[in-house]
């Protein structure tokens, strides 16, 4: 990491936005269930507290992280067209003669089955590479291989 904020482009931070509100909501949610430690319980009620309160913990420092990131990043410029970066929509060819078009992204989007997050193995291995190269990476099912066909702007063709 350079210690310099790392830009983020528009879908990542409406993700990161929606995810920073769905935490709010269930950090309030859990805290709500949160009892009076004045009450005297059983093992099981102090059990149930202390898992509350370890969720509570981890809710905080997610929404922590968001924040800073939120707040430290700048707006990405375009995807670059030269060589494989953050945002390029980039068309592989996999040995079994497969071609897909995908975008490389910095967060998974479950609705989005061509986007591959730039710290994924295929994605590590794209970035920074041009038309006509190899990238060799560690798929589920072993070693992989995709030659880099063209890189291009979302909805262009090629």
């Amino acid at each position: 990491m350079t210690g310099d904020p790392e830009p983020i482009g528009a879908a990542a931070r409406r993700a990161l936005e929606q995810e920073l509100s769905d935490l709010h909501d269930e950090r309030r949610l859990v805290a709500g269930t949160m009892q009076d430690t004045t009450e005297v319980g059983d093992r099981a009620d102090e059990a149930d507290e202390l898992q509350r309160a370890d969720q509570l913990d981890r809710l905080d420092r997610r929404i922590e992280e968001i924040t800073v990131r939120l707040r430290q990043a700048a707006p990405a410029g375009p995807a670059p067209t030269d060589a494989v970066g953050v945002g390029s929509t980039v068309t592989v060819r996999f040995p079994d003669g497969s071609v897909e078009r995908l975008q490389i992204g910095e967060i998974a989007e479950a609705y989005d089955q061509n986007l591959v997050t730039s710290d994924s193995p295929l994605g590590r291995a794209l970035l920074g590479h041009h038309p006509g190269e190899t990238v060799r990476f560690t798929a589920p099912g072993g070693p992989a291989s995709a030659l880099v066909v063209s890189i291009g702007e979302a909805g262009e063709t090629g």
